[in-house]
């Protein structure tokens, strides 16, 4: 059997409907490349993030790029789109500082919970069900629940600036801003303002770059002396590979069924919102329908489980993706060579030792400022939405604890309806998990 490269890039041509689509190698290699830049700043956030809560660095830098591989490589041959995926920012935060930090549960048992909610993904996606637990959640909630996510991202990243401290009679104040460390987050702040509002792809991810190099020249970071210093052996995943099984009997607590179900409704939004956005820019809509819909939300929870049995949080689709749309990316060729960068960036491991938390701190408030904007959609004139939503979004970074923010706002919507005459307007899902959150309070009591 003779093996005819034309032949097969005909067929892959064919297969992703090159022609159909207006595109060809060239432009998809570009934008998968553009991709991947707009995303590599979570191969540094998320170790970062994660080890908060004890895990390993290293290993968490090695399943952060596995489990973004894994479901880029199935986005892309499965639902065919251009769009990456990879541990989602304001799922990890959740995972390190709410359920091991706030709560006191082991990573491990945290990780448990990551797989079974990618399990129930899974289960939803095939019988059809997650797209109907989407639509009986008010609009109005989904926005207030993204935006409070983007505002407890962003108080962490000024938290780990030193920007915002601890303060014993006011909780919390500003902090050095003389200190050397501090400003070099600050400078890092600026320079990745400057980066996107002259809507420079990849933004994030050389602001990131640009911070080191200057925190490197001013002694503030460890020096690069060679090639070792940047390029390496892969960081071993044995510390965190499997521990989700470890535990695995621990999630059966009101606790665990609250962090679960928030590590579900989270990602729920976030990978519909992301697939509907990247579509819509991308005009892959058709009849304001998501084709392959069902094949897109399989990749994604295949790709938390993938990514929770290797020892990392939550993966789910990325807004960034619309950065390589920008440039002409159409199909999964894209997002294949997306996740064969993030495979590449395996051997990059050496840098975790010079992007420390000054450097990712930037990137963490910018990010809280983009899932901010959702803020806008959310219909403040009417006092029965503007309780609720208020709430989710205030209560987030002041308990620091996403799932409060959540439970909060959830508990207090058909409260306002009813009072409003709108019960007929709440769905029995919402009933439903009305009465999970406040068996949650009860149990923390």
């Amino acid at each position: 059997m003779k093996f005819n490269l034309t032949e097969e890039a005909s067929s892959l041509k064919k297969y992703f409907r090159f022609e159909e689509l207006g595109t060809n190698y060239r432009t998809e290699f570009m934008a998968g490349l553009t991709t991947f830049l707009a995303m590599a700043y979570i191969l540094f956030v998320n170790p970062a993030t994660l080890a908060d809560a004890g895990m390993d660095k290293g290993a968490v830098f090695t399943a952060t790029a596995v489990a973004a591989a894994v479901g880029t490589l199935l986005m892309g041959v499965i639902a065919r789109y251009p769009i990456g995926l990879a541990p989602g920012m304001g799922l990890n935060a959740f995972f390190a500082y709410t359920v091991v930090i706030h709560y006191g549960i082991p990573w491990e048992t945290a990780l448990s919970g990551v797989l079974v909610s990618g399990i129930i993904f899974m289960i939803l996606t095939v019988s059809g069900l997650r797209e109907k637990i989407i639509n009986y959640i008010p609009a109005n909630l989904k926005m207030a629940v993204g935006a409070g996510i983007g505002f407890f991202i962003a108080f962490v990243g000024l938290q780990n600036a030193g920007i915002i401290v601890g303060n014993e009679a006011t909780l919390v104040s500003i902090g050095d801003l003389a200190s050397p460390k501090v400003l070099l987050s600050i400078f890092g702040i600026i320079v990745s303002v400057i980066l996107l509002s002259l809507k420079f792809r990849g933004g994030i991810f050389y602001g990131m770059i640009i911070t080191s190099i200057v925190g490197i020249i001013f002694g503030l970071l460890p020096r690069i002396s060679g090639v070792g210093d940047i390029v390496s052996s892969v960081p071993s995943v044995a510390p965190t590979f499997g521990q989700a099984f470890i535990n695995f009997g621990d999630i059966f607590t009101i606790q665990m069924l609250v962090v679960i179900l928030t590590f579900l409704f989270v990602d729920f939004f976030d990978t519909a919102g992301t697939l509907v956005a990247v579509a819509t820019q991308a005009g892959l809509m058709k009849d304001n329908k998501l084709p392959r819909a069902g094949r897109a939300l399989f990749a994604d929870s295949a790709a938390t489980v993938a990514g929770a049995i290797f020892g990392t949080s939550t993966t789910t689709s990325y807004v960034e993706s619309t950065s390589g749309v920008g440039v002409g990316g159409r199909t999964g060729f894209a997002s294949i060579v997306t996740a064969c960068l993030f495979l590449l960036a395996l051997f990059f491991s050496p840098l975790l030792q010079v992007i420390t938390v000054e450097v990712t701190a930037p990137a963490l408030i910018i990010v809280g400022v983009l899932m901010s904007t959702s803020l806008k959609n959310i219909e403040w004139d009417k006092f029965e939405i503007a309780v609720p939503s208020f709430l989710v979004i205030a209560t987030m970074p002041l308990t620091y604890s996403i799932a409060t923010g959540i439970a909060i706002g959830f508990i207090f919507y058909p409260i306002t309806m009813i009072m409003k005459g709108r019960a007929k307007e709440i769905h029995p899902v919402m009933y439903g998990m009305t009465v999970i959150f406040i068996l949650y309070f009860i149990f923390l009591s």
